[in-house]
C-alpha cells in the first residue's frame, strides 16, 4: 500500500470519540503507510490518545473542530449550520488536498 491519508470525523457516530479513536489507532497499527487526520474537539480527543504508542502518534494529527452536527438534525439545517463542524472540516481536508478521503459515521443526511 502506498501512503494514504484519511480525514476522520472523530466526533461522529452513536458513540463518538470513545469508539473512533481506538479504531483509528487500531487501523494505524495494522497499516504502516496510513496517516490519519483526526478531526474534532482536541480537549476530548487528546486524553484518548494519551496511552497510544508514540510510533502511531507520529502518523496522526488532531485537527480542531468547533462543533458536531447532531444525528437528528435535518439535512438542510445540518448543511446551513455545518461551518466549523467536525464533518465539514474533515471534508475540507479532502477538498484542500490534505487527505485522499474522508470517513464519518455522523449524520447521514448531511
Amino acid at each position: 500500500m502506498t501512503r494514504l491519508t484519511l480525514a476522520i470525523d472523530a466526533m461522529g457516530g452513536d458513540f463518538g470519540p470513545c469508539v473512533t479513536v481506538p479504531a483509528a489507532l487500531q487501523a494505524l497499527a495494522s497499516h504502516s503507510q496510513l496517516f490519519l487526520l483526526l478531526v474534532g474537539n482536541p480537549d476530548i480527543l487528546t486524553p484518548l490518545l494519551a496511552k497510544a504508542d508514540s510510533s502511531l502518534l507520529g502518523r496522526l494529527q488532531v485537527i480542531p473542530a468547533e462543533s458536531v452536527i447532531a444525528s437528528d438534525a435535518r439535512p438542510a439545517q445540518a448543511i446551513r449550520n455545518s461551518r466549523g463542524s467536525s464533518m465539514r472540516v474533515a471534508l475540507e481536508m479532502v477538498k484542500e488536498g490534505r487527505a485522499q478521503a474522508c470517513v464519518s459515521a455522523g449524520n447521514t443526511g448531511a
